[in-house]
């Protein structure tokens, strides 16, 4: 399995499965805080989305709406960029660790079957970075000094292309982070649970403005999800 070119090099002696561990398993909080970014920035554009719209779901404030998904979209992106360059990584690890039992009736069995279009997810929302990244390229070459006027409307464009597919990452991609944790530290009991730290580390900073310090860890994610996914 390749390993992350900002991963440790291996200790001599030091066996090469460990050192994978070691490789994937460093992301694993990086992609859970991501999975809850996309999430709130869905609930918070889903919290005043209504003020925007008449009783029939129609836009009375056209800019305001825009404006809205706009901000939506661009936060989210930011966290998809996370999931591709580290998602494929953390998958490769879970699916050489996760044994029958793990797929069959194992605690982690439900979250394992939710990965099955994760694949098609994280390439799709490739190909936007990819083909984005060239449109940029594109506009250096051929608008020299006036790519800042094009390019704000191009982001936008690509934000708001890859929505669907940041939509789909905080589902998936917090059932592989909640996958990819329990391996770990199945692997190794020793250490704490990297996921939790960075769910504990995100609630500090959301609450941060408030100065109130949250009481205690959150318990780990159930499996299931609690509340059904909504997507304007």
């Amino acid at each position: 399995m390749p390993t992350s070119p900002t991963s440790p090099e291996p200790r001599e002696g030091q066996p090469a499965a460990t050192t994978d561990h070691l490789a994937w398993r460093q992301h694993i909080p990086a992609l859970a805080s991501a999975a809850a970014g996309i999430r709130q920035a869905s609930d918070a554009w889903d919290a005043v989305s209504d003020s925007f719209c008449d009783l029939d779901g129609w836009p009375i404030d056209e800019k305001g709406y825009a404006d809205g998904k706009v901000k939506r979209d661009a936060e989210a992106w930011k966290h998809v960029e996370i999931f591709l360059d580290h998602g494929p990584e953390v998958l490769a690890g879970v699916r050489a660790a996760a044994g029958g039992t793990d797929y069959l009736d194992g605690p982690i069995s439900e979250d394992l079957r939710r990965l099955r279009g994760i694949d098609t997810t994280l390439e799709r929302a490739g190909q936007i970075r990819h083909e984005w990244d060239q449109v940029l390229a594109l506009m250096d070459a051929s608008l020299p000094g006036s790519r800042e006027l094009y390019a704000s409307q191009a982001l936008e464009i690509r934000n708001s292309e890859g929505w669907h597919h940041a939509d789909e990452l905080s589902f998936q991609g917090s059932a592989l982070a909640r996958a990819a944790d329990y391996l770990a530290n199945q692997m190794d009991p020793d250490q704490p649970s990297q996921t939790e730290r960075a769910q504990v580390t995100l609630a500090r900073s959301t609450s941060g403005n408030r100065g109130i310090p949250p009481t205690s860890p959150p318990a780990p994610p159930a499996s299931n999800p609690t509340a059904p996914r909504r997507s304007r």
